[in-house]
Order: C-alpha cells, then structure tokens, then sequence
C-alpha cells in the first residue's frame, strides 16, 4: 500500500485503529533483517555448545559414550563429528555462507538431540529449529554473503 492510498483510507479511532496502526507498523519490518537476527541467535548457540565441548573434551567424550546414548556410532566419532557440525553450521548461518547448507547441518544436529538426547527440551529445539526452517525456505536474506554472491554472479551471467 502507498503513502498516498493509506492517506486516502478513513482512519479508524480508538482500540481497533490503534491494533490496524501497528500491523501496518509491523508489515513494514524487513524479512531480511528478521532472517538476520534469527541466524545470529541459532548460530550463537551452537558456537557456544561447540566452545563448550572442546573447552573439556575428556568430559565430552564421557558424555558421548555414557549419557547421550547414540545408537549406531561409536561415541569416538560421534564426538567430533557433532563439535564439526555445530561450529560449521554455526559459522555458515552467521555469515549466511552457504547459509541452507549450514541450517540443513543443525537441523540434523537438533534432530539427533530431540531424538536420542534431550526429548524432553522439545520447546528449545522448536524454536531452534522454526528459525533453522525459515532460512531452508528462503535463505539467509539480503543481509548475507549468499546474497551478495547471488547479486555478483547474477551481474556477471
């Protein structure tokens, strides 16, 4: 809607105009921006589970081989391999590199959590994972390198 249709339509007083006033407030919020700060947090998160992990290794070891319980994979590989993903997946979504790659990785990551580790945090994996979802679907957003890589290669073909 343009400047000029908002000022034409009649303005509605009190709670209800107020209501209208701000989803016309809220639609004009770019995507991108929202994109952007839901990657930070994701990718915040599982940087930090990553530091975590590697900051004590031997006790991430004995969590992987005592606790977490992965059926199918020796906690010796299962260890590292979950580290790689977090950090890669991590760094990928907060520079939007390749930024569906990265949110496919912690998907996986978050899947194997709710799974076999902590079902019952399914709330935080939700929230982790609508966020992961929303960059599958439609990428990291303008305020990404996959954009401005996008917008070179497209200037150049």
């Amino acid at each position: 809607m343009t400047m000029s249709q908002e000022m034409s339509m009649p303005r509605e007083g009190g709670l209800i105009g107020r209501y209208r006033s701000l989803l016309r407030m809220a639609d004009r919020l770019p995507l991108s921006l929202v994109q952007l700060a839901g990657r930070i947090a994701v990718a915040h998160v599982f940087w930090q589970s990553a530091q975590t992990k590697i900051a004590s290794w031997p006790v991430t070891l004995q969590l992987f081989a005592l606790e977490y319980n992965l059926p199918l994979i020796d906690p010796a590989i299962a260890a590292p391999l979950a580290t790689l993903a977090e950090i890669t997946g991590a760094v990928l979504l907060f520079l939007g590199l390749f930024s569906r790659v990265g949110a496919l990785m912690l998907l996986g990551v978050v899947a194997v959590i709710q799974i076999f580790v902590f079902p019952g945090h399914w709330a935080e994996h939700l929230m982790w994972s609508s966020v992961l979802l929303l960059v599958l679907a439609r990428g990291a957003g303008a305020l990404s390198l996959d954009h401005l890589a996008a917008s070179y290669f497209h200037r150049g073909a």
